[in-house]
């Protein structure tokens, strides 16, 4: 479970920020929303931020975003850019470098991960786990005279030498040590807790344009228990959805297309043997059962995927990535909620997400700011909620709706927010 992110220098955010998924000794919703990872360590399970169009919302989101992709790609040669995008409205900080500051636990272990680097090259990545209440560092990587160098705590970390030089001359001055960890065939058991939850509890962003349903159909195909939690879903959102039923099958990829690959001098020289030989695709193809009832009684349809609505197929996406975030115990992230979703569709979504025990997060932007009225006493608590603001200087800031003081005395908070008390709203001139 992710405890605390803190950067800066990307993208809208100059200064540093902080986002913590630290509970205050309230205890409303205790039993779902807060987990204790090790006594004394709460952790929300979920989390939300408002704020005004270009305010910082979606580049907050980004900055996860930015981590997860960027901890696992394999860089081939120097010139590739690390990816990090500084902040550019000031002369000084496009030159300076981006930091990152994560900490997590797996299991009971928390660890504490920092990373600094530019869009050329990373200057400094270094990795600490907590037995005690002093952090003691796992692995320490430099740049020195343009080269990486990784040093390894001999006191928490058994690595032969062979392993380290291998580690070292595949990291890469423009990609992460776990992506050239993950190319070494060793061991290295406190390392690897992490690197295998970051790589497998940090879910890809959904941002409004993710095209949702092709993920949630395959994972459908091979997954009955997930086919009946979202049927079960959208028949208590009154859908009128009783069956989806998918099928894999096979079609000829055009002629056109193929010549465009086969003529492709980048395209792999086996893939194009492949189609040469068997010019298809398999696909997974989904159809929906609908029930109606009408005179004639009650009548069943089935509907294509293209039939549904933007609303019932980015439903089955999000409800897919939620269930794997719960069964997976993962993080998930998610911009703009509401986009393309009713209102009380959304409330339904987080309810559903709330309701089960587990140690899954989320973190979600939005502009609905209707779920400001059952913070408190109906389903959100208060230090769920965070604000970004843009700055006179075109930065972004963030802050939590608990560093508010005289909140028990708000009667509705969506009313509040809206008067501008929390700020985070546009500044529309007349």
């Amino acid at each position: 479970m992710i405890q605390e992110l803190r950067f800066k220098n990307f993208k809208s955010f100059k200064d540093e920020v902080t986002l913590s998924f630290e509970a205050t000794k309230d205890n409303t919703f205790e039993d779902y929303h807060v987990v204790e990872v090790v006594p004394g360590v709460r952790l929300l399970r979920f989390a939300m931020i408002y704020g005004a169009n270009a305010s910082g919302k979606s580049n907050l989101l980004d900055a996860i975003d930015f981590l997860q992709e960027f901890f696992f790609s394999k860089a081939d040669d120097i010139t590739e850019p690390t990816g990090v995008i500084p902040f550019k409205l000031d002369a000084v900080t496009p030159g300076e470098p981006s930091e990152f500051s994560l900490k997590f636990y797996v299991g009971a272990t928390k660890y504490w991960y920092e990373l600094k680097l530019t869009p050329t090259q990373v200057l400094s990545e270094k990795l600490y786990f907590y037995d005690s209440v002093q952090p003691k560092k796992l692995f320490d990587r430099k740049l020195e005279n343009g080269q990486s160098v990784i040093t390894f705590n001999p006191a928490t970390v058994k690595i032969s030498s062979a392993a380290k030089e291998e580690i070292s001359l595949k990291c890469l001055p423009n990609m992460s040590f776990f992506a050239a960890r993950n190319q070494v065939n060793i061991a290295i058991e406190k390392i690897d807790l992490a690197k295998e939850w970051l790589k497998n509890n940090l879910m890809p962003m959904i941002s409004p344009r993710s095209i949702m349903f092709d993920y949630a159909s395959a994972k459908m195909h091979n997954n009955a228990n997930l086919k009946s939690y979202l049927l079960d879903f959208v028949h208590q959102a009154d859908f009128n959805i009783s069956d989806v039923r998918s099928d894999k099958v096979t079609e000829m990829i055009p002629q056109a297309v193929l010549d465009i690959v086969l003529a492709n001098d980048n395209a792999p020289a086996d893939l194009k043997e492949k189609l040469k030989a068997e010019p298809s695709i398999d696909k997974i193809r989904t159809m929906f059962e609908h029930t109606v009832r009408n005179e004639r009684g009650t009548e069943t349809y089935m509907m294509s995927t293209e039939s549904q609505s933007e609303g019932t197929r980015r439903t089955f996406g999000i409800e897919a990535a939620v269930y794997e975030a719960m069964e997976t115990e993962s993080f998930l992230f998610i911009d703009e909620i509401e986009s393309s979703l009713h209102p009380d569709l959304v409330e339904f979504i987080l309810q559903k997400f709330l309701s089960k025990k587990s140690r899954a997060q989320m973190l979600v932007t939005t502009h609905y700011d209707m779920l400001l009225n059952s913070v408190g006493d109906d389903l959100i608590r208060k230090d769920s909620v965070w604000f970004t603001e843009k700055k006179e200087n075109g930065s972004s800031d963030l802050y939590s709706l608990v560093e508010y003081k005289g909140l028990n005395r708000i009667s509705s908070f969506q009313k509040a927010y809206r008067n501008g008390v929390f700020g985070a709203l546009p500044n529309i001139k007349g």
